[in-house]
């Protein structure tokens, strides 16, 4: 059967520029996986995404005008069971039949009575007939399917362009045309998809298009078509590569070095944006350079989406890159038109920073009082009062009298700046302007950091506080987020966070790890002196599932993972240096073996009854009586382990857990010979409980960096 390539676009009004990227991928995805399921797709067809301000469209390689026919046999049941004695259907066929939608003129199914041989027994089969599916109603359903799996988060109602006012449709924005090229065929489909009919024309570039509309010739002609006619790059990743380099160029022609910010969220955005780009370079005035660069940077690229240019030390410089969606003659019109929009904004900033200053920081604390944090959890002065308890409590374990006097200072200043004209009109700015304020107070810069460095990490990959004052804050900050919210029953459920608490548990783990804090997780539940036992306890279970699923992602294995984790280390700097030692011990051959025997362990101990089962519970050590080891394999066992366990001791205490664990390997062949000749569960108590209790000793032994059970296969 010959094939085509199959071009779909929607052409829309402007599309929500966050979202584009991700509604292009979808719009292709979702359309070649249907046009795939209906068989109408190779399996290994090339599917290319196209997604511009006003338009997603997708190009599929080598598509068929219908599917193959196809035949289903479907087993319905023994003749003698669905055929009475006068080879007629009984109730049982008839219901089956009934189920599988057959009746008896229906030429898409046909009753087979004699169909199957299935081990000797003739069973009456249904031979399901699929005729081909042409494209058009194959495109309908996948279309249909497409639109409504787009991730829109808001539709807009309208009305329906084939309508006569009265008439609604809905979508993300108002659609205008819809192209579906076969070749050079149009697919005429049955239906109007949002109230659109099927052609071939399109619309190129709203002021430069050299002819509009754009005709088609064909499928394979789009991009090219789009891009010469259109004035319009159509592929969202052509666009962005374009971008780049322009910008590239635009700085290298400046000159001195300098260099555009890397913001990739901000190239997505003015990709987005733009159908043909064009940079430009503008500049403001030197002056503005007073004002703390985070504040310009923050206003050119959040309300303007302009690209600011950093000298070779990373300072902002008085220039900046303009992405215009035009690409007049003369740009120095669109350039003075993005300056004088630019020198507002600016005036705007500096006003905001002179006013500030005119205050000293701590004046705004009282106020935070007025400032509502949460119901059940009282004001933001409320909340700086905790946070400050609790830094304070860190400080004093960390370092002397000074640290937990600059921990104090940094936590009451933290939130400070929340009220201040700057960070009510840019709120990203919160802890930087607190810094630049506190600073321009006379405050030490070890504490001034604190306050902008308390909210780190803000996200996967960013920076860890810079200081030690900066830490105390930091990790009491998290700390009374995720004890208060836990307390008040505001966990995590599903796929909402709205007090972003899983991500101030990875800032917590990442700051106690990577920072090399010897500060035990429930020293530091306690240290808030807010949280309750069932608080401690749900708020454990969600720090370590934070923590497990943040070393599969550095490649650790589950069974690694469970086999550290389910120990519950409260010291978090271990858990590095144990998974090394796991590791390292499952690489020995005599690992699997260990660890089968250490699950055999557990699961013995764990069906003991009565007041060994209890004591055990209570976490006693039970002394082994020597004189009752009677089996040659026991005392052999017993013998090994006083031998080995003190030298993995001294090691464990050393915290060489590698060599600790690796040392187990001299346990194989005892407690395997252990478990082939003794029996634990002997009929004699007073035997029974002594075995138990080597097993106990060997349990102890076996998981004190890791429990390895969790290896066994």
């Amino acid at each position: 059967m010959t094939t085509k390539n199959l071009l779909v676009e929607l052409l829309v009004e402007e599309l929500p520029p966050k979202s584009l990227r991700k509604l292009g991928d979808s719009f292709a995805e979702t359309l070649a996986a249907s046009l795939k399921s209906q068989g109408l797709v190779a399996s290994d067809a090339v599917v290319t995404t196209y997604a511009s301000p006003r338009r997603l469209a997708v190009h599929i390689t080598d598509v068929t005008s219908q599917s193959p026919a196809k035949e289903a046999i479907v087993r319905l049941m023994p003749k003698k069971v669905g055929l009475n004695e006068f080879g007629e259907k009984t109730d049982a066929l008839k219901k089956r039949l009934d189920k599988e939608g057959y009746w008896f003129d229906d030429h898409t199914m046909e009753l087979d009575i004699d169909g199957i041989d299935e081990k000797g027994v003739i069973c009456i089969a249904l031979i399901k007939k699929e005729p081909p599916l042409p494209l058009a109603v194959a495109l309908q359903l996948a279309l249909g399917i497409t639109l409504v799996k787009l991730p829109i988060a808001k539709v807009m109602t309208y009305p329906d362009p084939s309508g006569d006012g009265w008439d609604t449709a809905a979508f993300v924005r108002p659609a205008h045309r819809l192209v579906a090229l076969h070749g050079a065929e149009v697919v005429s489909l049955r239906e109007r998809q949002l109230g659109l009919t099927v052609g071939r024309e399109t619309q190129g570039h709203r002021f430069e298009a050299s002819v509009n509309p754009v005709v088609l010739k064909d499928a394979d002609s789009y991009a090219q078509q789009l891009e010469s006619e259109g004035a319009v790059i159509p592929s969202f990743e052509k666009r962005r590569t374009e971008i780049t380099r322009q910008l590239a160029e635009a700085a290298a022609k400046v000159g001195g070095g300098v260099r555009p910010i890397e913001d990739d969220a901000l190239l997505d955005e003015v990709t987005a944006l733009v159908e043909r780009p064009n940079v430009l370079v503008g500049k403001f005035d030197a002056a503005f350079l007073e004002v703390p660069q985070e504040c310009l940077i923050l206003t050119m690229k959040a309300n303007q989406k302009y690209f600011p240019l950093l000298d070779a030390n990373g300072k902002l410089t008085n220039r900046f890159l303009i992405v215009s969606n035009i690409r007049p003659a003369d740009a120095s019109l669109v350039i003075s038109g993005n300056e004088r929009v630019l020198r507002a904004r600016l005036a705007d900033a500096r006003f905001f920073f002179d006013q500030d200053r005119k205050k000293p920081l701590d004046s705004h604390i009282l106020d935070l009082a007025k400032v509502v944090y949460h119901n059940k959890l009282g004001s933001q002065g409320e909340r700086v009062q905790r946070v400050q308890s609790i830094a304070i409590n860190i400080a004093a374990k960390l370092g002397g009298e000074e640290l937990v006097r600059q921990a104090e200072q940094a936590a009451l200043l933290a939130k400070a700046d929340l009220l201040t004209n700057m960070v009510g009109e840019f709120p990203e700015l919160q802890g930087i302007m607190g810094r630049h304020y506190a600073q321009h107070d006379g405050v030490s810069d070890e504490v001034a950091y604190a306050i902008e460095d308390h909210y780190k990490p803000r996200f996967a990959g960013d920076e860890l506080p810079r200081n030690i004052v900066g830490i105390c804050v930091a990790l009491a900050d998290k700390l009374e987020t995720l004890v208060g919210m836990f307390g008040i029953g505001q966990a995590p459920t599903g796929d909402k966070d709205p007090f972003a608490l899983r991500r101030h548990a990875l800032g917590v783990i990442r700051i106690l790890i990577e920072r090399d804090l010897p500060l035990r997780l429930d020293w530091l539940f306690h240290a808030t002196r807010l949280a309750d036992a069932r608080t401690i306890t749900a708020l454990s279970d969600f720090i370590y599932d934070r923590l497990a699923g943040g070393l599969r992602e550095q490649g650790y294995s589950a069974q690694e993972v469970d086999a550290v984790l389910s120990l519950r280390p409260q010291l978090l700097i271990e858990v590095p240096k144990r998974l090394a030692a796991v590791r390292a011990f499952a690489a020995l051959p005599e690992a699997a073996s260990l660890a089968a025997a250490n699950k055999r362990v557990g699961n013995i101990l764990k069906k003991v009854e009565g007041d060994f089962t209890l004591r055990q519970a209570q976490g006693e050590r039970f002394e082994i009586d020597t004189a009752l080891l009677q089996e040659p394999a026991e005392q052999t066992l017993h013998q090994v382990l006083s031998q080995i366990v003190p030298k993995a001791e001294t090691a464990f205490a050393a915290g060489d857990y590698t060599a600790s664990l690796q040392m187990l390997a001299a346990l194989k062949e005892p407690v395997d010979i252990f478990f082939d000749k003794v029996m634990v569960n002997t009929d004699d108590a007073t035997l029974r409980a002594n075995r138990l209790a080597l097993l106990l000793q060997l349990q102890h032994a076996m998981n004190r960096v890791a429990d390895i059970s969790k290896l066994a296969t």
